[in-house]
């Protein structure tokens, strides 16, 4: 597992700003969509992976715990996949232009619908009323990339949870874009992996200082839950 450190003076700019540490701490369980990114064999499987996690599999039983608490407090899951199609060799050819052909060709190979890299990590909690997400770009959220967004507000959900891998890279991208959608965002520190520890707190920091706020798997189940008894209550 990561070692999470955001320094105090980032604590203490987000109070100054917000008023508070955690501002979307009130969120309404009832209109919150947990948003795991990229969880699958393409990223976290010896001899599958174009691009290996290694931390990726040690954030699964917070992915999970997050995942049942979302459902029973009345959310949803949405399963996002990092997919690989012909049209992205036209449509993202700079992305393509940038990587050595060899090792462009086993990424599209691990991304490719239908392969053992696409499928999801196995020990994931998968159930059947939640919802499965193709995306072909970093982020889920941008234009072109998926129909997330107008899943999202199809089924009135104005509260996202990013977690996944890689933190710096399409958690982040989609945890981003969310925001500027109008999306409150929300990135959980021991849910979200990356390759090494200084990228991933570089993530948490920028983030939780302008875009959203970063919480905890302990911290969020327990505002969840808290929100969700609260709204039950005479």
């Amino acid at each position: 597992m990561h070692h999470i450190h955001i320094p105090q003076r980032v604590i203490d700019s987000v109070v100054e700003q917000r008023g508070t540490p955690h501002p979307h701490a009130n969120l309404d369980p009832r209109t919150t969509a947990l948003i795991v990114v990229d969880l699958q064999n393409g990223f976290m499987m010896e001899g599958v992976a174009f691009s290996l996690c290694r931390t990726a599999a040690e954030v699964v039983p917070n992915v999970n715990r997050i995942a049942q608490t979302v459902r029973r407090t009345g959310g949803r899951v949405f399963w996002i996949q990092n997919t690989h199609d012909e049209g992205c060799m036209e449509s993202w050819s700079h992305m393509h232009d940038m990587t050595l052909p060899e090792k462009d060709a086993k990424r599209s190979e691990a991304m490719r619908e239908g392969s053992l890299g696409h499928q999801l990590w196995a020990e994931l909690d998968v159930q059947p009323e939640d919802e499965r997400v193709l995306k072909t770009r970093y982020s889920a959220f941008i234009q072109g990339s998926s129909d997330l967004p107008e899943r999202l507000r199809a089924q009135g959900y104005d509260t996202v949870i990013i977690v996944g891998t890689v933190t710096n890279v399409c958690c982040e991208s989609s945890a981003r874009d969310a925001m500027m959608l109008n999306f409150r965002t929300i990135m959980v520190s021991d849910a979200n992996a990356a390759h090494t520890d200084e990228e991933h707190n570089a993530t948490l920091v920028s983030f939780y200082l302008t875009f959203g706020d970063v919480m905890t798997t302990d911290f969020l189940i327990a505002c969840l839950e808290q929100n969700a008894n609260d709204a039950l209550a005479p």
